[in-house]
């Protein structure tokens, strides 16, 4: 079986490229990722050398390198990561995220048709993954669940792209019967989260004695997932699914902004050295002003891949962000790698305006 992962370098897709190959498959691994400032080689360094896995330098709007690559390896399936994610981004440049998030995405399901439905060709066995998010629902309320049958109702630039390539994914499936599967997924958090995402940029923060930014009150709910649960159920799919069908991915977690951020000051006063004044790190949170059109809460309804696929997570919210800070208190190299960049700068242009 020959596996084209995109933006395997990135968070999420990193994780599933270490699940994969720490599996006893027989198979082949290509790791395209363009390498912007989230796609980190760091993340998946240690894998370089593992032969059944091969990295290439892209971009998914490159057809003519998307379609080598189906060409040479012999493309069984796509597991399609790579995505613009941050809503903050996109508020500020939505086009990066027009142009990857959705002809980004087109590319690849014409490479697909190409590959896998030309003429004399046989789609048998194949498999087009397409990794989305819960923010395509829109907001709830105080009560309810996402179900795979939620209208979409996206609220910004970033949300809205990837429903147009969800809406993409799913037209190639109905219009060419390409073989397509869908996972829509709560918030993320663990091992190798950027950190402009709230938990690592709280714990990063938190352990230098820095502010600590909220949106608003705090009060904006999300479901959390721990990441490797998400990479478990997305092989899952791509093992049981069925072609042509959605699975929503959540974690159980539901947490209010205001009560991760309190958690993990709470942890890192317990496993992390004390601040230099001895203060206790919930002192450093600072409310800041909220973003456009921030979507009040999410939450996930995960019966149909827990009932059809067997899948439910593993690891609850209290272990998993215990275990999410002891890799950041033992990689510390890792995000100072990030935040002595050019990141530094624009983390402080995003909050400077925005602290009241």
């Amino acid at each position: 079986m020959n596996i084209l992962v995109t933006g395997g370098c990135g968070f999420i897709g990193g994780n599933f490229v270490r699940l994969l190959l720490g599996t006893d498959r027989d198979f082949r691994l290509v790791n395209l990722d363009k390498l912007t400032y989230a796609g980190n080689l760091a993340n998946v360094a240690d894998l370089a050398d593992d032969p059944r896995y091969r990295f290439v330098k892209g971009d998914i709007c490159d057809a003519e390198l998307i379609n080598r690559i189906f060409s040479e390896e012999k493309i069984d399936h796509v597991v399609h990561f790579a995505a613009e994610s941050h809503v903050d981004r996109s508020i500020d440049g939505p086009a990066a995220f027009i142009e990857t998030n959705i002809i980004g995405t087109f590319t690849l399901l014409e490479a697909a048709r190409a590959a896998w439905l030309g003429e004399g060709r046989d789609a048998t066995g194949k498999r087009f993954l397409h990794v989305s998010t819960d923010e395509v629902y829109g907001s709830l309320g105080e009560t309810g669940y996402f179900t795979e049958t939620t209208p979409y109702d996206p609220r910004s630039p970033y949300s809205a792209s990837k429903a147009s390539s969800d809406h993409l994914v799913s037209a190639y499936h109905h219009t060419y019967g390409l073989p397509t599967l869908m996972t829509n997924c709560s918030n993320n958090y663990g091992p190798y989260h950027f950190p402009e995402k709230l938990i690592p940029l709280i714990i990063t923060n938190a352990l230098k004695g820095k502010d600590l930014p909220v949106y608003g009150d705090g009060s904006n709910v999300r479901d959390w997932l721990y990441v490797v649960d998400h990479c478990r159920a997305i092989l899952r799919v791509l093992d049981q699914g069925k072609v042509g069908d959605t699975y929503n991915v959540g974690g159980n977690s539901e947490k209010k902004n205001l009560e991760v951020v309190e958690t993990i000051c709470d942890l890192l006063d317990e496993v992390a050295p004390p601040l230099a004044d001895g203060m206790p790190r919930r002192s450093l949170i600072r409310f800041v002003k909220d973003r456009p059109g921030h979507d009040k809460r999410y939450a996930i309804d995960a019966s149909k891949l827990r009932s059809e696929l067997g899948w439910e997570p593993e690891v609850t919210f209290q272990e998993g962000i215990r275990r999410t800070i002891e890799w950041y208190l033992a990689n510390t190299a890792w995000t100072d790698a990030i935040l002595n960049g050019s990141y530094q700068e624009y983390y402080r242009s995003m909050y400077s305006e925005r602290l009241k």
